[in-house]
């Protein structure tokens, strides 16, 4: 059973490539990485009912599975090449059942990993609670990756897309389906959860521009905290200027939208620090990638993240972003 499950998703993901020597289908895969290049390797772990709600689509999962690895690549500057999966599914349900679920998965992870030329070259199947890790690998030149550390006094901090959108969508789901009473608001809230857009494109261009990235992954506060730490500064937001998604303002208030915003996690945009001199060039060639970057703040002295409300005054968000290990 187990290899005809590796052979559907096989089929289902077949992706060519001259660096891949050999893929699926022996012990281990045989890559040639390209001269003059450095290896960027990330790895994520999906589990049901933490990372995902019972009952996700098994497209979906495909899709979200490969895009949170893609978003890691885009936050160093690399472009993406190979893909490792490893896959335990549960006992319940009938052979056809599992079969199916295969099929929906692999064609959710083939819709966005054949636009990257990404292939899988490896993983593995077993059972157990459902829980899905990918292994990204991908290509960057020496000396430019990006990097959490770097960003300097006086740097802008800016971050592309929106923000707060999937933890709406989270929020809508957690709450019996209130996305469907919401028409396409809604649904673009859930589409922005399940289907994160990773900015592959955005971090190429952010090369030998930004000083420092990393993507939004636990929620904007938490994130940018990292970056600080790593940087040794601290940084000043202002709330009035976060980008928020027409839908998100739609559906919920101010106090509401920007706690999503700030704290929510799941954006998978990414969040960068460039010099003041040349905030207004990446804004330009970033919004003709299409996914855009907004000024949010600055780089001061210090330690920390602070949000000034559009009253002046200091923040106190309700919380810092998502934490794994948090009861």
């Amino acid at each position: 059973m187990e290899f005809r499950l590796i052979d559907r998703i096989r089929e289902r993901t077949a992706q060519g490539r001259d660096d891949v020597r050999l893929g699926i289908g022996d012990d281990a895969a045989l890559l040639a990485v390209p001269e003059g290049q450095e290896l960027a390797v990330a790895i994520d772990t999906m589990v049901e009912g933490v990372h995902f709600l019972r009952g996700t689509a098994p497209a979906d999962l495909g899709w979200k599975s490969l895009a949170v690895n893609l978003s890691d690549l885009a936050a160093m500057g690399a472009t993406p090449a190979w893909a490792l999966l490893a896959l335990t599914l549960p006992r319940d349900g009938s052979a056809a059942e599992r079969s199916h679920f295969i099929d929906d998965f692999a064609d959710g992870f083939a819709q966005l990993a054949q636009p990257h030329r990404l292939a899988l070259v490896g993983g593995d199947t077993t059972s157990g609670p459902l829980v899905i890790s990918v292994a990204v690998h991908g290509f960057v030149p020496p000396g430019k990756a990006l990097r959490r550390a770097g960003a300097k006094l006086g740097d802008v901090v800016m971050v592309t897309g929106t923000l707060g959108d999937a933890a709406a969508g989270l929020h809508l789901l957690q709450r019996g389906g209130q996305e469907d009473r919401h028409g396409a608001q809604g649904a673009y809230l859930v589409e922005r959860l399940h289907r994160p857009a990773p900015r592959i494109a955005a971090g190429l261009a952010l090369r030998d521009r930004a000083s420092a990235c990393l993507d939004v992954s636990d929620g904007l506060l938490a994130d940018l905290n990292h970056l600080c730490e790593a940087s040794g500064v601290g940084a000043e937001i202002e709330s009035a200027l976060l980008p928020r998604s027409p839908a998100l303002l739609a559906l919920f208030d101010e106090a509401s939208a920007r706690d999503f915003a700030l704290s929510g996690g799941d954006d998978y945009e990414l969040c960068f620090t460039v010099p003041a001199s040349r905030a207004a060039e990446v804004q330009a060639d970033l919004a003709r990638l299409g996914c855009g970057a907004t000024r949010i703040g600055r780089i001061v002295e210090g330690e920390g993240v602070r949000v000034r409300g559009e009253d002046g005054r200091w923040l106190e968000p309700m919380r810092q972003g998502w934490d794994h290990f948090a009861a």
